[in-house]
């Protein structure tokens, strides 16, 4: 990155039309991302500290526990701090800073969502050879390749976006860093930033269908032939749970896309949704549909409000 801006920070403008319900607005999502946190975490501590659930599914499971911790904590704090009568105003660098580990974690995030469908897709379609497929080795290698695409994919859009000369209006028209709302404050033409970004985006999301819809058309049709009924059932609950997370982060960006015309506060109430919303569904989800979850989670609770008495 050539740090030649004349800028030494930009101002968040935020949320548009919420004048007079920053206190409402404030309250409400800071509630939500103290709830996804709190949740997040609580799988996360009965997933290490359950034997029975180190398996793959379950490891994949707690690094997306980790995603729903950490994604969040990139844009929310510095939302609710301007909500709270804080200042707007964001460094250059932490601007930048901002931009690269929202798109780091989010692309990342969206690897961990199609090696979960891959999982999954081998534990109905090849059950018997699931262990030998599915090794440790091979999961933490699927980790590390989900950190390493959301890796250079950031990388890669974080040094075409900032390394633009940013001398003019330096303010943000959105509440938090990203590639749309800072390239048309750059003195230089950003028609090349702008093709990288979406070229980058657009392969990602190509990505994530094509795993997410081939794995999923096999384990509808392995389902299928399933022939008792009870069968189908067991089959389908072991990837219910993913698929609804999978709905719940690619919804709010459906909708934006759907929307007949460009809309600033829907779009901002969506991303917010994406942000702080998904996660909090997720720790819903995972524990309330997963009967091996919500018993770790029970004992991790009783030995924590039994500890001070003792």
């Amino acid at each position: 990155m050539r740090n030649h801006t004349e800028l030494s920070e930009f101002i968040l403008l935020g949320i548009p039309q919420i004048q007079g319900l920053e206190t409402v607005l404030f309250a409400i999502f800071l509630f939500i991302y103290l709830f996804a946190l709190v949740g997040n975490l609580l799988i996360l501590i009965a997933i290490l500290s359950s034997p029975a659930l180190h398996t793959p599914m379950y490891f994949f499971l707690g690094m997306l526990a980790v995603f729903d911790i950490v994604l969040p904590a990139v844009t929310c704090p510095k939302m609710l701090l301007y909500l709270s009568g804080q200042s707007q105003a964001i460094s250059y660098k932490g601007c930048a800073t901002q931009l690269f580990f929202y798109h780091f974690l989010g692309s990342a995030e969206a690897c961990l969502y199609s090696v979960m469908s891959y999982d999954r897709f081998v534990a109905i379609c090849y059950p018997l050879r699931y262990s030998l497929i599915m090794r440790p080795e091979v999961c933490v290698g699927l980790v590390i390749g989900a950190w390493s695409v959301g890796c250079v994919h950031a990388s890669i859009v974080t040094s075409f976006t900032f390394r633009l000369t940013y001398c003019g209006p330096n303010q943000v028209d959105f509440f938090f860093c990203d590639i749309p709302a800072v390239l048309p404050l750059a003195c230089d033409d950003s028609s090349l930033a702008q093709t990288v970004g979406s070229a980058a985006v657009g392969f990602l999301a190509l990505l994530f269908w094509f795993t997410i819809c081939l794995s999923y058309m096999r384990i509808g049709i392995a389902i299928l032939r399933i022939r008792s009924a009870e069968g189908r059932k067991k089959a389908f609950s072991t990837c219910s749970a993913h698929l609804a997370a999978v709905l719940c982060y690619v919804g709010p960006v459906i909708i934006i896309y759907l929307q007949p015309a460009p809309n600033p506060l829907l779009d901002a109430i969506v991303q917010i949704l994406t942000n702080i919303g998904s996660p909090m569904l997720n720790s819903l989800i995972f524990s309330l549909r997963n009967k091996d979850v919500k018993s770790s989670l029970r004992k991790v609770l009783h030995k924590i409000i039994l500890t001070p008495q003792e």
